[in-house]
């Protein structure tokens, strides 16, 4: 039967393999329940946004269950899906922008937000205007966003572990006190996980973690739990909590168009990745390319409704890729271990309490993402200029919306100052009126 659904023969793979590629990459990814609770529990200024972060890890993994499960059984990729990173600090800074604003539900808004992100990019596949969408964006400015973002994500681990801190003259600066527990701990799991990485361990992430909540443990600065197995003792639901009405506003629109083009592009990169390495793609095209981005759509869009942020492909699916994984079958196994992840949360809820243990991963995750700056073409200044405010944006401006917003506004009228307004499409020109309306009406008010 299972050679039937997914073609095992026929991909040149057996049920044995997918398992082992299935576990492999859940291994590699399977940090996303440690790291999501955390984020999206606390803004940037680390004040409590109000979800409960046992709501978010059992949110986190029926989301990447579901939708991996989608990918596995419709498209029939060994392509997993889970709240992606860098769409998690999306949904802070919209969090904290709708607060701003004075937005009432502030979460429930944000989810309701990420659903139509969904809905949208749905429609988008549905009616194959996705290739349009796509091509908006230059090769250097898809690059510009990952980089960006990866900073961002890399400046968040150095403060959550302790190494950069408020300064009241620069804004930040290097913390004085790099000897206290939470830097050296900090200090020693990114340590640990590089070294790690450097050998090729699989899951090197989530066993740096396991080893950094360890010292964590040993150091007094986390308690031992009563029993290591349970299941989320959640206090504030999470699921069924979005607001879709509050969502469907004019003020909500550009976050709407943020979260939509920050899953398009996520999830095309790791297609296109992960199928160039397996083998996959044909005469440059993807076959069931559609699929692929409807179960993507479909993930995000469970995922809002289950309470957490938009869920994406993973480029982790290449380390199942390359322990022979060929179908949605090595999904299916994915599917399940993170199902029996939700046993564990009691050591989850110790590992979310303490900031530094989880922070390495973010640099680590930063690091991989920065490799972007090979995309950019720097010799061609129309592209490198606003690729370079995209990058230096997002974390300087502490939004991945503002710094997105910055290359998505001077791309167009750079080009169009230089004589090369052809090379830009129709397209960026609407997002980039888009993004102007979005500075005047919706950041002006946040004073």
């Amino acid at each position: 039967m299972l050679n039937r659904i997914f073609k095992l023969t026929e991909n040149g793979t057996d049920i044995r393999t997918e398992a082992m590629a299935g576990g492999t990459t859940f291994l590699t990814m399977a940090y996303i329940i440690l790291v999501n609770p955390t984020i999206l529990a606390t803004d940037f200024a680390g004040n409590p946004t109000g979800m409960d972060p046992q709501a978010v890890m059992l949110a986190t993994c029926v989301a990447a269950a579901v939708a991996t499960l989608i990918m596995g059984l419709y498209a029939n990729y060994p392509i997993a899906q889970a709240p992606g990173m860098g769409n998690n600090h999306l949904f802070i800074s919209v969090v904290m922008g709708l607060s701003a604003i004075g937005i009432a539900n502030v979460w429930q808004t944000a989810l309701g937000i990420v659903f139509l992100s969904g809905v949208s990019f749905l429609l988008l596949s549905l009616f194959r205007v996705r290739e349009a969408v796509i091509n908006a964006l230059s090769p250097s400015m898809r690059g510009a966003v990952s980089v960006g973002i990866g900073f961002f994500i890399a400046f968040i681990g150095l403060r959550n572990g302790g190494i950069i801190v408020t300064s009241p003259a620069t804004g930040v600066a290097l913390s004085k006190e790099l000897l206290s527990a939470g830097p050296l701990i900090f200090m020693s799991g990114l340590l640990i996980i590089a070294v790690l990485h450097a050998w090729n361990m699989r899951g090197s992430i989530l066993v740096g973690i396991a080893i950094t909540t360890s010292l964590a443990l040993l150091a007094g600065q986390v308690a031992w739990p009563s029993t290591w197995l349970g299941l989320p003792a959640i206090e504030t639901a999470a699921a069924f909590q979005l607001d879709i009405r509050a969502a469907l506003t004019l003020v909500a629109l550009p976050f709407v168009i943020m979260m939509l083009f920050t899953d398009m592009f996520d999830t095309v990169g790791t297609l296109v990745g992960v199928s160039e390495r397996a083998g996959f793609m044909r005469d440059g095209k993807l076959p069931r390319a559609n699929r692929a981005l409807i179960s993507d759509a479909v993930g995000t869009m469970t995922g809002a409704v289950l309470g957490t942020s938009t869920v994406t492909s993973y480029i982790e699916s290449a380390a199942g890729v390359e322990q022979g994984g060929r179908t949605g079958l090595t999904g299916v196994f994915v599917a399940v271990l993170f199902l029996l992840a939700l046993l564990f949360a009691p050591l989850v809820s110790i590992v979310a309490a303490f900031p530094p243990i989880t922070a390495p991963a973010l640099v680590i995750v930063g690091v991989f993402m920065a490799q972007g700056v090979q995309k950019i073409e720097w010799q061609d200044a129309t592209e490198a200029l606003p690729a370079f405010l995209v990058m230096l944006g997002i974390p300087l401006t502490y939004s991945i919306a503002d710094g997105l917003a910055l290359g998505l506004i001077s791309y167009p009228v750079v080009k169009l100052l230089a004589g090369r307004a052809r090379e830009v499409s129709w397209l960026m020109y609407v997002l980039a009126l888009a993004m102007a309306l979005y500075f005047v009406f919706v950041r002006g008010s946040l004073g």
